[in-house]
C-alpha cells in the first residue's frame, strides 16, 4: 500500500507539473531494477545458488527502489520476515524519503535547480 500510494503521489505532481517526470520514471526504474534484483535472489536461494549480498539490496532501496524492494517483499515473500533485514531496509527508506523532501522542500530548491527536478 505504502509504495501504491507514493508511486501515486508522485504521478499525480508530476501530471500536475509540481514536480519533473524524471522523478516519477527514476522511481519507477529503480523499482523495476530492485524487484528484479530480489526476485534473482529469491530464484538463488531456492536453489542454492550464490545469493545476492543484502547490502546491494539495502543499496538499491536507499537509491530510490524501495517501491519495487516492499513489492517484492510482498508479492514474493523475500526478506520479509529477517528482523535485522528488515531494520536497515526501514532506515534505507526513511533516509530516502528524507533525502526527497528535502529536495523538494524550499531548503533543498537550489539542488532540485540544479538538478533540474
Amino acid at each position: 500500500m505504502i509504495p501504491s500510494v507514493f508511486l501515486a503521489t508522485l504521478a499525480a505532481a508530476a501530471a500536475f507539473g509540481f514536480i519533473h517526470a524524471f522523478v516519477l520514471w527514476a522511481y519507477l526504474g529503480m523499482s523495476a531494477v530492485t524487484f528484479g534484483v530480489y526476485a534473482i535472489d529469491k530464484s538463488a536461494a531456492r536453489n542454492r545458488r550464490q545469493r545476492t549480498p543484502e547490502n546491494t539490496l539495502h543499496m538499491l532501496s536507499l537509491m530510490g527502489g524501495w517501491p519495487g524492494a516492499m513489492y517484492a517483499q510482498q508479492l514474493l515473500r523475500h526478506k520479509s520476515s529477517k528482523r535485522s533485514f528488515l531494520t536497515v531496509f526501514w532506515l534505507t527508506f526513511l533516509v530516502n524519503i528524507a533525502v526527497l523532501a528535502y529536495v523538494l522542500s524550499p531548503y533543498g530548491a537550489w539542488l532540485s535547480l540544479s538538478l533540474k527536478l
